[in-house]
């Protein structure tokens, strides 16, 4: 099966429909597939739910998505970011549901495990467990949590050869290995496109069995989210 195609929009080809649920990785604006993110914008597909840890910036990367309406309801843990997610949240025409960051990481690890749910101390008599099963176990209540299993996840990685195979850069680690695994399909982006071979198999973070389709996006934009600087100071004479 040929895997590379040759643009992000190609990769997406015939695969988008209205109403799916599609995960996207990476964290803050570390490691996500901006590229396949827009490829989603020009489907033109709407109703989608979106499993990510956050909901990008206004203007880029899922931000896209909310300019144009095509988000339906977003499971994240961190949105703060984002200041058209609060007014269409407040609006009451995006749905939210919030996670605990762990709790998000494992919900889709085990849905890539085909675990249907499991059980956290995390949550317990807060909102988040309001309406969910509670059982004790020894002397600690505990929350059930559901698997998450997307129709399609969208993955950014640093490297990865034409069979699929992938490495993560640092930062970019965070949830893209976890979701690549959780989906009926899973379309990667790459920085670097290598032979078979080129990649030392201890190095593989994901391997390409789990990747249905690879684009690479050799010049990809990394912004930073927060940028942090020491006021310039004037040095003793």
């Amino acid at each position: 099966m040929r895997k590379v195609v040759a643009s992000a929009p190609e990769a997406l080809a015939g695969m988008i429909a209205d109403g799916m649920t599609i995960m996207s990785g990476g964290f803050g604006l570390c490691g996500i597939p901006s590229s396949l993110i827009e490829a989603v914008r020009l489907s033109g597909a709407k109703d989608l739910t979106f499993i990510s840890n956050n909901a990008g910036v206004d203007g880029y990367g899922l931000g896209v998505l909310l300019q144009t309406r095509q988000i339906k309801k977003m499971i994240s843990s961190y949105v703060g970011e984002n200041r058209l997610f609060a007014e269409q949240y407040l609006a009451g025409v995006l749905e939210l549901e919030f996670n605990p960051q762990g709790t998000l990481a494992e919900r889709i690890r085990a849905g890539g495990a085909g675990i249907p749910a499991f059980y956290t101390k995390t949550g317990v008599g807060t909102l988040v467990a309001e309406g969910k099963e509670i059982r004790r176990f020894g002397e600690h209540d505990y929350v059930m949590e559901t698997g998450l299993f997307a129709d399609i996840s969208l993955i950014h990685a640093f490297r990865g050869d034409t069979e699929g195979n992938l490495v993560y850069r640092k930062t970019a680690r965070n949830f893209n290995p976890v979701m690549a695994t959780a989906a009926r399909l899973t379309i990667a982006e790459v920085e670097h496109l290598v032979a078979p071979g080129e990649i030392d198999p201890d190095m593989i973070h994901t391997p390409g069995i789990y990747v249905t389709k690879i684009v690479q996006v050799p010049n990809a934009e990394k912004r930073i989210e927060q940028r942090t600087v020491r006021a310039a100071t004037r040095e003793a004479v």
